[in-house]
């Protein structure tokens, strides 16, 4: 089944200290979170090394649960919830069946 989230998809927090916040997914972990741009910052405490890099305090974004976040529908610039739609498309005389994300609110296709 095709993922409902992915990388690259701006959405919005609905739940959490960083509600109403937008941003857009970098990366999407194993365990059903994402680290999304902007949201979820924490401070880290970094040893430093010999590599070159100095010891201190730095801002980081941590992974949020996908759960709290929903699509940015890019008609309506709300969010939205998603859903799959199935095609058949005809391809050198094949039949092949793909199925896309589409926005429920305008029933856009989401990149």
């Amino acid at each position: 089944m095709a993922a409902k989230i992915k990388t690259g998809d701006q959405v919005k927090v609905i739940r959490g200290k960083d509600r109403g916040k937008e941003g857009k997914v970098t990366r999407v972990l194993s365990n059903d979170r994402l680290i999304v741009d902007g949201v979820q910052i924490v401070k880290k405490h970094v040893k430093a090394t010999q590599q070159g890099q100095e010891a201190g305090i730095v801002s980081t974004e941590a992974p949020i649960h996908r759960s709290n976040v929903m699509v940015i529908d890019p008609e309506t610039k709300g969010p939205t919830r998603i859903g799959i739609a199935v095609k058949q498309e005809a391809q050198d005389g094949k039949v092949k069946t793909v199925r896309t994300r589409v926005a429920k609110k305008s029933g856009k296709e989401l990149a």
